[in-house]
């Protein structure tokens, strides 16, 4: 049994991650763990950069195919994907999708919260966007925090 499965929380070392250069511009990373009939996010890429072997596997991203355009993030019913952009001054771009309320507006400062929901860092949301019944919500973290920070507390 993986830990994951005892304690309900994925750690990095269960996912599939990119590499330095692939980070810098920008790419998507899914934590879907469960062998379960679900491709939307095969469909929604434009670039064919995600891809299963049947409809039961698991999706994996090609990483040099990605460019983090986003338009898997909303389509994943599981809300198991999320977007990572290192930009410069040590600074991410991390899109993730957010289904509460109130929905954050720009330039709001919000608490950035990790897998199990504990607080990381305070952040500044940087867009906010509704596609279908999800909105995207975009942040500006600290490098060093862009694959923990998985939700926000507005």
């Amino acid at each position: 049994m993986k830990e994951y499965e005892k304690t309900g929380v994925l750690s990095l070392k269960d996912l599939r991650l990119p590499n330095e250069k692939q980070l810098e511009k920008g790419v998507a990373i899914i934590e879907c763990v469960q062998h379960i009939p679900c491709n939307p996010c095969v469909d929604a890429c434009p670039f064919d950069a995600i891809s299963m072997k049947d409809i039961n596997d698991l999706p994996v991203v090609d990483f040099d195919k990605c460019v983090g355009c986003g338009q898997c993030i909303s389509v994943c019913p599981g809300l198991a994907i999320f977007v990572v952009k290192h930009i410069m001054d040590g600074k991410a771009l991390i899109s993730i999708p957010y289904e509460f309320l109130p929905v954050p507006s720009v330039n709001d400062k919000v608490e950035a919260l990790d897998r199990e929901g504990r607080f990381v860092d305070t952040v500044v949301v940087k867009k906010v966007v509704k596609k279908g019944k999800t909105w995207v919500v975009t942040v500006l973290a600290n490098v060093e925090d862009a694959m923990n920070i998985r939700n926000i507390r507005v």
